[in-house]
């Protein structure tokens, strides 16, 4: 049930002063407008974006210029406004998309180049106790969903979208290279769009073993690796889900003559290596994958029916007052982590 607001209009917060300095401490609560709602957070997963804030200060031109909330993969609970009653669980489509832009009218709200996306710099995120949305950005969830789960539909709609991308067609081969949480949620995916051999290249062993958990065919350390198991050939179609520079490449080196790559991962410094004459020799079809479109509903129906594991990323859970712990963990490789979840309450 939703709690009472404190007469206090502050909250708890963890707040980004710089590189690899996160500090939970009081920051403003946020005032709804007429047309938002105020919600309650439940539980928020670490994402590699707020990584690349935590450790580099931005992601290319994006950078704070002030202490500043991150956290855009979340569940809430209604406090008041909106249809919604209170109490109410939602998970929260943090891409606030303008709707009226060339790019929103042809059903791409991920380009919206207005988008106002929760935790990307201005725009305050929900590592903290209260956010506001509006009701447009809420999915209200059927019965059986925790927040953690329900927080993590936001990565898989961000898989299910780079496999719509792929085009995937029944029994071709697949490699993804990463197995973080986004590359070992694609994977899941793909093997339900039909993927038949799945290789996962993954260079810590302890992902490589849970990517073998989760169904993949093969787990290599290298790209190399990958490509000898196709005797040369390469495989159909590659998902690369890396912070490498060098992923991009290592994705063409391991992909056919004519496949296809779709690039999801954020390289490292905002730069990435791509010979050209391979790419173009190979006649290959790249797409880059941002964000997701209005994927949530699928991503529901893919939980409610077992054919994903979600549960097997989050593999360490923290209150508000572990999230600095949470992020230099994930951020270093840490303990066996995969993915990080926040309480901002500490009551899941």
């Amino acid at each position: 049930m939703a709690d009472k607001l404190p007469k206090d209009k502050t909250m708890r917060a963890a707040l980004l002063h710089g590189v690899r300095d996160l500090r939970v401490e009081e920051a403003p609560r946020p005032e709804r407008a007429p047309d938002e709602v105020l919600l309650r957070v439940r539980a928020v997963g670490v994402c590699g974006s707020d990584l690349h804030h935590y450790l580099e200060g931005s992601i290319g031109s994006t950078k704070a210029s002030e202490p500043f909330i991150l956290g855009h993969e979340f569940a809430a609970e209604v406090i008041e406004g909106g249809p919604l009653a209170p109490g109410t669980l939602v998970a929260v489509d943090p891409n606030r998309s303008c709707g009226l832009c060339e790019w929103c009218a042809a059903g791409y709200p991920n380009l919206c180049p207005n988008v106002r996306f929760a935790g990307v710099p201005p725009y305050q995120g929900a590592l903290a106790e209260y956010i506001t949305a509006r009701p447009d950005e809420l999915v209200a969830l059927p019965e059986g969903f925790d927040a953690a789960t329900a927080a993590l539909l936001e990565p898989l709609g961000v898989a299910i979208h780079a496999l719509d991308l792929a085009r995937l067609k029944p029994m071709e081969s697949v490699a993804v290279l990463g197995a973080g949480p986004i590359g070992l949620i694609i994977m899941q995916v793909a093997r339900w769009c039909g993927a038949g051999h799945m290789t996962v290249v993954e260079p810590l062993e302890y992902r490589r073993n849970l990517a073998l958990k989760l169904g993949a065919d093969a787990a290599v350390s290298s790209w190399e690796e990958a490509k000898a198991l196709t005797e040369g050939r390469g495989v159909d179609v590659v998902l690369e889900a890396t912070t490498s520079p060098l992923g991009p490449q290592h994705a063409a080196e391991v992909v056919r003559i004519g496949g296809r790559l779709v690039l999801v991962g954020i390289p490292e410094g905002d730069e990435f290596t791509l010979n050209a004459s391979l790419v173009r020799r190979k006649g290959l079809s790249i797409k880059l994958s941002r964000r997701m479109g209005h994927v949530y509903g699928r991503a529901i129906q893919m939980v409610g029916r077992g054919q994903v594991d979600l549960g097997a990323m989050m593999t360490h859970r923290f209150g508000l007052e572990g999230a600095p712990e949470a992020f230099a963990l994930q951020a270093d490789y840490k303990d066996g982590i995969i993915k990080s979840v926040v309480y901002p309450f500490g009551d899941d």
